[in-house]
């Protein structure tokens, strides 16, 4: 299936991450709402922006486009997006020869592309409560397709308990898929969050892979909605066993140091950042995922 007989499976594939956004977003809505006691309870549930995205070719003509769910300043959340997107096109030259150094093949012959995925940044108001990052995707070219993606929790105050209930409840999920997958995809993680020029990991892990194609789709969509279906229970009993925790400016002073991290890697390192903003796609949309405040030394 690497040719338009796939229309089927990417219609599946993005009503699938629609579908997602929809259960995560009401999930994170009712968090807000049961936020009634500790700190922030005071003010009104943040509930989420709605913003539809749009891309359009060079030519102008329609290119795809998503949908952009924002929340900001709100009881436990300082600033979460959860977006989907399904974009297409014809690749640029730069983005071309990228995927041609990967090995996607025909691309240059053939520079058309699908893309579909889900995209979640949160940036917590209480320093004790992890951020968090989860996405997944589907790409196609005439010439293949593939899944990536994955999920990555960082806790600016870690807590062992909470990165263990994180890792194992991932590897409850993708252990129905080979024993070994859990393993593979932690290491691919420890090694893609990597920050080089800090010489240290962004967080504390999680699973991640790129360019997944066993020649079974039906096989490794599976594979990426059990990613997906992993996240809510993963992250967020730690919200809620978190959320009411007091904390003092020191606290918040390690929490926007520590975002400065996450800024860090997705503007220099962060593959769907560079892929978004160069095949011209929503920059708010795209750099939705950057802290609404950071601190350096």
């Amino acid at each position: 299936m690497t040719s338009d007989i796939m229309t089927v499976e990417k219609e599946e594939a993005a009503g699938w991450f629609r579908s997602l956004q929809e259960e995560i977003t009401a999930a994170f809505e009712a968090l807000e709402q049961s936020q009634t006691q500790g700190p922030m309870s005071d003010r009104a549930p943040g509930r989420f922006e709605i913003t539809p995205t749009k891309r359009t070719g060079d030519d102008g003509e329609d290119a795809g486009g998503g949908r952009m769910c924002v929340m900001r300043g709100g009881r436990v959340f300082e600033k979460v997006g959860v977006n989907v997107s399904t974009v297409y096109g014809t690749l640029g030259q730069a983005a071309q020869a990228s995927m041609a150094a990967r090995g996607v093949p025909g691309i240059e012959e053939d520079p058309r592309f699908w893309a579909s995925g889900i995209s979640l940044v949160a940036h917590m108001q209480n320093p004790h409560v992890p951020a968090v990052h989860m996405n997944t995707r589907m790409f196609w070219t005439p010439g293949a397709w593939w899944f990536g993606g994955g999920a990555d929790l960082n806790p600016c105050i870690e807590y062992a308990e909470d990165t263990a209930h994180f890792h194992d409840t991932l590897k409850r999920h993708l252990d129905p898929h080979g024993a070994d997958l859990y393993p593979s995809l932690k290491d691919w993680a420890d090694e893609y969050f990597y920050i080089p020029h800090r010489k240290r990991a962004r967080g504390v892990g999680g699973v991640f892979m790129d360019d997944r194609c066993t020649g079974d789709w039906r096989a490794d969509f599976a594979l990426t909605q059990d990613m997906g279906r992993a996240f809510l229970p993963a992250w967020l009993p730690l919200a809620e066993t978190r959320r009411a925790t007091p904390w003092d400016e020191a606290d918040r002073d390690t929490q926007l140091r520590h975002r400065g991290l996450y800024a860090e890697y997705n503007l220099v390192y962060d593959r769907g950042t560079k892929f978004g903003l160069a095949t011209g796609h929503d920059p708010d949309a795209v750099l939705m995922s950057l802290p609404p405040l950071a601190k350096w030394a």
